[in-house]
Formats: C-alpha cells, sequence, structure tokens
C-alpha cells in the first residue's frame, strides 16, 4: 500500500479520536486537527510541538507567524518545504496556545510513531523542547533528557523501527520572537541541517 494511502488512513484515525483530552475544545472551537503535510517519501521530517490557531483553523502545520520563520529558514539554505513532511507531536491546538499537557502528547503519540514508521526520514529534525524530548525518549539515544539548549544543531545517531536514523534538534521557530538573539543561531542551526541532509544523500 503506498505511504500516502496509510498515511490517509491514519489522518481519519486522528479526526475521530474522541478520548483526545483536546477533542472536545477542537469541537467547540470549530477547529480541526492538524495531522501533518508534505512528500511521504522525505527524506527529512520535521517534528514541532503542537497547532496553533491558524494552523487549527487550517488544518495545516506552520502556517501562521511561526511558519513564516520556517519558512524563511528553509529557504535560506535552499531545502524545499514541498520535499519535506512537517507534523507535530499534537495534532490539536491546547486551549491559549499554552505547553502541551502528558496526557495529550500521550493521546497523539501513537500516531506520530506511525507517521515516521510509515515515511521513514533518514533525518527528523524536532522542533523544540517538547518535539525534541519525545522523539529521543522514544527512540532512546544516550543524549536523551538533555536539553534543547545543549542539544540544537547537534546531528544526534538514533535508532527507529525501519534502521538507522539522524535527530536533529532544532529551536522551534517561535523562539526567535521572544529571544532575538536566537536568531543568528537559529539560521546557523538550518545551515548544519542542510548540511546533514547533503551528507545522507552522498550516503
Amino acid at each position: 500500500m503506498k505511504k500516502a494511502v496509510r498515511l490517509e488512513a491514519l489522518a481519519k484515525g486522528v479526526r475521530r479520536l474522541g478520548d483526545s483530552p483536546l477533542y472536545e475544545y477542537r469541537e467547540a472551537q470549530e477547529y480541526g486537527p492538524v495531522f501533518g503535510e508534505g512528500d511521504p517519501d522525505a527524506e527529512i521530517m520535521l517534528v514541532g510541538e503542537a497547532p496553533g490557531r491558524e494552523e487549527a483553523e487550517t488544518g495545516r502545520p506552520f502556517v501562521g507567524r511561526a511558519g513564516q520563520v520556517l519558512d524563511d529558514l528553509l529557504a535560506s539554505v535552499g531545502l524545499d518545504r514541498e520535499h519535506i513532511y512537517i507534523t507535530n507531536v499534537v495534532k490539536d491546538r491546547p486551549p491559549g496556545n499554552r505547553d502541551p499537557r502528558v496526557g495529550e502528547i500521550g493521546a497523539y503519540a501513537p500516531y506520530l510513531l506511525r507517521q515516521i514508521q510509515i515515511i521513514e526520514p533518514e533525518i527528523i529534525a524536532t522542533l523544540g523542547r517538547f518535539a525534541t524530548a519525545f522523539v529521543l525518549e522514544h527512540f532512546e539515544p544516550s543524549e536523551r533528557g538533555t536539553s534543547i539548549g545543549e542539544l540544537h544543531g547537534k546531528p544526534i545517531e538514533a535508532e527507529a523501527p525501519y534502521g538507522p536514523v539522524m535527530v536533529f534538534p532544532l529551536y522551534h521557530p517561535a523562539a526567535g520572537f521572544y529571544n532575538p538573539d536566537l536568531k543568528d543561531v537559529m539560521a546557523d542551526d538550518f545551515r548544519g541541517l542542510k548540511r546533514l541532509a547533503e551528507s545522507v544523500a552522498r550516503g
């Protein structure tokens, strides 16, 4: 079965996830879940934390202010969003854009892990501390439990169910709003992501 078909079947499960702690809020606000989008055969998978208001209204990941920053960072190193797969740990917007809670992360965890298994990316670039902690916890490299401040921009070898994968922690694009001093660091980290992608492509 083609990857796109398998992903769509998985997305239907998210749409029907009435047991999610965020389902009632989604329905009350007339939001939609944000499953993910991009190339099912992508070598790079970007994993964020949770959708914001614009994302919940459109059903697409990273289309708001943080999404513009992400697009600019990708464009700055010649990475095409259409050739990447983008998703989040949590597929519904938490109220007030607050941090996702443990129960919310747990509700959506099987869906993200299945997305990873279907797409089989060679690089998982994690955006922010929640995404980084989630991926490292499940793939269990020695770096798990280390802060994003120490790990950002450093490739980490890990083992996915389908084989070796490189995890590349990045600051969340919104971090630049709150700490302008990080902008140059974030740009440099994306240059590192591009170098890693070129290295992986060469084999």
